[in-house]
This record gives C-alpha cells, structure tokens and sequence, in this order.
C-alpha cells in the first residue's frame, strides 16, 4: 500500500483529479498505466473498467453530456489512445467537456522509433488535433498548471477534450508529502458587454416575427430562454443537443431539424433571428447538402467561442459570452412584448414537419420514442446512428434539457449509445436511461453490455432490428448504387446479452412496449428489448 511519504506523481494525480470534483474515472489499466492506479484507492473516486477504450471515450462523453461536468479516461500509450480517438473527436464535434490522461513511453523512448511497447511516432500530436490541447507532463508543477489549464477550458471556455500524457518514469517520481493538494481557482465564464446586449435588444425590440435558434451550447440557460422567448413571442428552434430547452408541449417550441423546409421557412420569414449556442453547423442546418439556409433578417449571435461566431452566416451583432447571462441581460433590457403570431408559427413549422418529413418509419420511430418517455417519466434517452434516431433528429420533442442526445449529428459514429448511457447512468443513477441502437450499430460496442453488468448499472437497451445498415442500404438505393455491404449477418442478441448477465426479451407486439419498458426499469442491471422494425412499423407507423 502507498503510504504518504512515499506519494508519487502517479498519487498525487489521482489526489488532484479529487479536488477537482472528479468522482468516476473510465479505464482500463496496463502496464504503463499501473503507478496512475496506485492512488485511486486513497480517494473516494470511483473507477469503471469498459471492454474497449473507445467505450471508455463514449462513457465519459455521456457521463459529461447528463452531468455537464467533464468525463475522465484513464488510458494506457499509444493503441489506448488511438482506441479512444473516435469518442474524442465525437466529443470535439459537440463541444462535450472530456479529460483524457494517458502514459507516454519514458524519456529516452518517446517516439525514438526503436519500437518500445505503445510506441507512437509523436503521440502529443495525433491527440492534438482531437483536443482543446494536448500537453506532455515533465514535473509536479507542469502537472499541476495543465490541469488547471483543462478545467478552465471546461469551466469558462467552449468545452472539447483535453489530453494530458505523463511518460512512464516521470510519473513514478516522488512527489514531498507535505505538499498540498488544492485546484486552482477557475475563471467564470464571460459576460456580456453592454452595449452588445443594448444592441441586440434594440433589433429584437423592433421584430415583428422574431426567432430564436438553439444549439448544444444554450442548454443550461432553459429558464431564461422560456422567458425570452415568451417576452417576444418567438417560435423557438432547437437543434438535436438542444431538444428540451422547451418542453415539448410548450406552444413556441419547434423540436424540429433545422435543414428542414418548414423551418427553413421559419428562418427566411425572420424579421430578427436570435442564435444561441449554435454553431449553425452542416449536420444540423444543411443535413441533405443543399446548401445553407437562406436568412433575410437581421441575425443576433451569441457564442462562447470568437472565432465560431465569425464563421458561416455573418452576424449584425456578435455577443461572445455565457448563454445564461447573455439570456438574462436581454431580457432585463427588454421591455414586457405584445402577443403576436409566434405560437402560430410554431405550430405551422411542426405540422409542415410532420406531414412532409416523417414517412412510415419514421412516424413509428417517434411513437417509440414518446411512448419510452411517457413510460419513464424524467427518462434520459440515447440515440445512436439508427434509424429511430435520424426520426429523432426530424421531429423528437424531449421533455427537459439532456434528457436525449445522439450521435446521428455532428461526427456520426456507430456504437456510440449503449457506452454512453452507462456514463448517463452513472451521472444520473436515480433516473432511467435508455439506449435506442439499430443492430448494426450495437455490434461495434456489443461487448460493453459485460460493462454495463459489472458496473450493475440498470440501463435498458433498445434494439431497432433491420437486419443490416437499413438506412445505408436505403441511400444507396436512393442513389442507384446496389447495396454492397449493407445486409450483415445478425446475431442471437438476446442469447448474447443473457450471455454477459443481462436480462433480455424480445417484443412481441408494440402494445407491450411499455410493460416491458417498466419491468427494465425496475431491474438492478441492465435489459435488452429487441424490436424488428417491420412488426412495429406495420403497427405503429
């Protein structure tokens, strides 16, 4: 056991990554990794072993998105990084807050090209064009100062991962037992000028059909929004990671996908938009490459990060501040609206969305989706790439902010749900869960249904069964191509998931949905429920 006067880095880190109110770490140890472990038992954080680094990247990721607190990998050099590059660039497409730490081979063999175990080439730079920063740790003090650097970057900052690699010798060094643990100070987030915010409030002051536009980086500032939104009477647009901003029965919501038609007519129509926390990014505002949408009006942004503000649309007034505050400042700088056709709008946009968007599968899709939130209220619900969730990213109204997101958006991976509802879990262990997968894409990370078991985490797992990469198959289609690789063999996923020690069970009829759905919910571990897409099409859809 380390005793205190024989604390080493490899402690001390583990002590420090306490202070900063770290509780749960993902990882899996190696040989390069074992001295990082020789603390963990000396704090109270709690340490989850997945079956592969990628799981842990997609684990912390949904621990941070449930939380907004950053998830934490623990990972051995090289191929634990490179396992875990695909979580972190989904992590960077979203701007998720993720702490990644890694060893690096020792001074002497850091990328000598002798080929030491884990040797990579220059591991600092392949991580660095996935992160925030990527640091190379040499003493105690440059410990220190990187994490305070990563935790500000959460804290005050456009949130992305930061890795943190310390070399094999250095983290052995003794560190003094007296030497106190303590994290730094962080830096607030900034607020707004006022005269930007005087500005903004002068244009949305004179808007006869105002809009709002939200994205991933305005979800803590729902309160505020609500009120802004009903002080102008504004229809308000919520992006995949900003669904339940408003609720989904509020008559100015629009949970709709912006590239859409009717939306996009919400946005040309605009005599004054408003976007928060938006980086009218592709996936969300150009989804079939048809180009950008057109805006008449004048356009408010207001964004953490500068240098995102400036690019796509250009803005007449450009706020670089906190979404909550910048929320609030409009609203004391705006006097009480007049009611006016915002609700009217709204409603028209969804309607429009509804008959001309959503075909049979996807009108099935979302009865999934609202029948598992009506079963389990406050649920968090975890989309993959599949088809139920590309339904979800048209028109899936959640009921309260990181309540659902998915990977469909952004950077698109498969595999990513089922690791991320166990971080979810974790973050939120009083709250069901629920990852929503087609077949195709479970099997990239089938093997975390053991980690969801060991973790004792009750996450419940919806599988969507085409039998292949369904919607692949039907673009192809759509293009002419003939489908190639798209009908891959499926597996017995309920004798697997028995297999690993979860409970299972195919659904029979759409009716028993939600039978099944609160029987899961009352389990200890965690439940796979199979649907074949063409029984609950033919009855939902």
């Amino acid at each position: 056991m380390t005793t205190p006067s024989s604390r080493t880095l490899g402690v001390y880190l583990a002590q420090l990554l306490e202070a900063y109110g770290v509780d749960t770490i993902f990882g899996i140890p190696g040989v390069h990794t074992v001295e990082f472990y020789r603390g963990l038992p000396l704090t109270g954080i709690r340490h989850v072993t997945p079956r592969h680094e990628q799981g842990a990247g997609f684990m912390a990721d949904g621990y941070a998105r449930v939380s907004g607190k950053p998830g934490v990998c623990l990972l051995i050099t090289g191929p634990g990084l490179t396992n875990a590059a695909t979580a972190m660039a989904q992590a960077y497409a979203d701007s998720i807050p993720m702490l990644v730490i890694t060893a690096v081979n020792g001074l002497g063999r850091m990328g000598s090209g002798e080929g030491w175990l884990h040797e990579l080439k220059d591991q600092r730079q392949l991580a660095q064009g996935l992160t925030a920063f990527s640091h190379t740790v040499f003493t105690k003090d440059d410990l220190d100062q990187a994490l305070a650097r990563a935790f500000a970057i959460f804290a005050s900052a456009r949130p992305r991962p930061v890795h943190i690699e310390i070399p094999t010798d250095i983290i052995r060094l003794s560190v003094a037992s007296d030497a106190p643990v303590r994290a730094a100070a962080l830096p607030l987030r900034p607020a707004p000028q006022r005269e930007a915010v005087a500005e903004a409030a002068k244009l949305l002051a004179g808007a006869s059909r105002p809009l709002i536009l939200t994205g991933g980086g305005a979800v803590d500032a729902a309160g505020p929004l609500r009120l802004l939104a009903e002080r102008l009477d504004a229809p308000l647009v919520m992006t995949v990671n900003a669904r339940g901003i408003l609720p989904s029965e509020h008559p100015l919501a629009v949970p709709c996908n912006p590239s859409l038609t009717a939306v996009r007519s919400l946005m040309t129509e605009a005599d004054v938009i408003l976007a928060i926390g938006t980086e009218f990014g592709p996936t969300d505002y150009d989804w079939y490459e048809t180009g950008a949408p057109t805006l008449t009006g004048r356009l408010i942004r207001v964004d953490l990060d500068p240098e995102q503000a400036m690019r796509g649309h250009r803005a007449d007034c450009v706020i670089v501040a906190d979404a909550t505050s910048t929320t609030e400042a409009l609203l004391d700088a705006l006097e009480t609206g007049a009611a006016g056709s915002g609700a009217t709008r709204a409603k028209s946009a969804r309607a429009r969305v509804m008959q001309e968007d959503v075909n049979d599968v996807y009108r099935a899709s979302l009865a999934l989706l609202n029948e598992t939130q009506a079963t389990l209220q406050d649920a968090v619900i975890i989309g993959d790439s599949a088809q139920p969730v590309y339904a979800a990213s048209v028109a899936y109204a959640a009921k309260t902010p990181r309540s659902f997101f998915a990977s469909a958006t952004g950077f698109g991976t498969l595999g990513y749900a089922l690791p991320a509802a166990i971080g979810a879990q974790l973050a939120a262990p009083k709250r069901p869960v629920v990852a929503v997968m087609g077949d195709g894409g479970l099997q990239f990370t089938l093997a975390e249904i053991a980690s969801a078991v060991e973790a004792q985490t009750p996450i419940i797992l919806i599988i969507w069964n085409n039998r292949g990469y369904g919607e692949i198959k039907s673009f192809m289609v759509s293009r002419q191509i003939e489908p190639i690789g798209v009908d891959i063999g499926t597996p017995d996923f309920i004798a697997l998931a028995k297999a690993f020690g979860a409970a299972a069970e195919t659904l029979a009829h759409a009716d028993d949905l939600p039978r099944l759905l609160t029987e899961a919910a009352g389990r200890k571990g965690p439940t796979l429920i199979e649907i074949d897409e063409d029984m609950y099409v033919s009855q939902r859809g």
